[in-house]
């Protein structure tokens, strides 16, 4: 598990004034779980960093609502992926 929060001036990119990357990796240091908003996501890769959520090699927008939720919503996204290892 790792989390990296840091509060940013806010900005259209970023209104919530956070960069943050919350991620959950395996044994072998492979990525499991993260939330972001470091970079863009989407086929073309190009524009400004958005919120966004992997699972796997599969990135897809996050709706930010506010840092409660994004813990709520990262640990379940964790519960789910640890029940699909056989982990929990």
């Amino acid at each position: 598990m790792k989390f990296i929060v840091t509060r940013i001036p806010v900005s259209p990119e970023k209104p919530h004034g956070l960069d943050y990357s919350l991620t959950l990796h395996g044994p072998a240091g492979e990525r499991l779980v993260r939330f972001d908003n470091a970079h863009p996501v989407g086929r073309s890769k190009r524009g400004e960093p958005m919120d966004h959520s992997h699972r796997f090699h599969t990135a897809k927008r996050y709706a930010w609502t506010d840092a409660a939720t994004l813990l709520t919503d990262f640990w379940q996204a964790v519960d789910a992926v640890l029940k699909e290892r056989g982990v929990l």
